[in-house]
């Protein structure tokens, strides 16, 4: 059984510390890893595009990642951001992030106060089997998550496939008046 939560994924991580996906999989006593499999600008997918709230044709960055627990892949991460905020910066770049992508966006300026997520559940498509080494039409869950600062402005949408097989996805809501 592989627990997720996303709460540590939208907080950024001091000096020193490692990624929430590395620090996540060391709880559990594995090793958790991630490839970088490309780094463009494109104009996203029509979701994409609505979630950052991007003018029709507009081009955005997307940073395309195969997440690794204990060396095999059980998760495809793209992660975008409107190309007016990450052209420039190393979210543009090939290469890691030091302090990952939500430390770098806090950096400047883009704190998370908001996350929307969307969980849809279906067979893998054919190029998402053989990148997960599946088999083609294998059950995955995607996650879809768009993150928006204190003024509502959405500053990155991702959307995440991953292997279903032993996920549980962990949730803590609160709402009204917090203490």
């Amino acid at each position: 059984m592989w627990n997720v939560s996303s709460v540590p994924y939208l907080s950024p991580r001091q000096e020193g510390e490692v990624d929430a996906w590395s620090e996540e999989a060391a709880e559990a006593g594995r090793v958790g890893t991630q490839r970088l499999r490309d780094v463009t600008t494109e104009i996203p997918p029509p979701d994409v595009a609505t979630a950052l709230s991007l003018d029709p044709g507009a081009s955005a960055v997307v940073r395309r990642r195969t997440m690794l627990l204990d060396g095999q892949p059980v998760e495809l991460t793209d992660s975008w951001y409107p190309a007016e905020i990450a052209e420039g910066t190393a979210l543009a770049s090939m290469g890691k992030i030091k302090g990952g992508a939500v430390t770098l966006l806090a950096n400047m300026g883009y704190s998370v106060h908001e996350a929307r997520e969307d969980i849809v559940f279906r067979g893998a498509t054919n190029t998402e089997a053989a990148e997960l080494e599946l088999a083609s039409g294998t059950p995955v869950i995607v996650l879809s998550r768009t993150c928006l600062n204190t003024d509502g402005v959405a500053f990155e949408a991702s959307v995440m496939v991953m292997v279903a097989e032993g996920r549980h996805l962990r949730y803590r809501l609160v709402a009204g008046p917090q203490r």
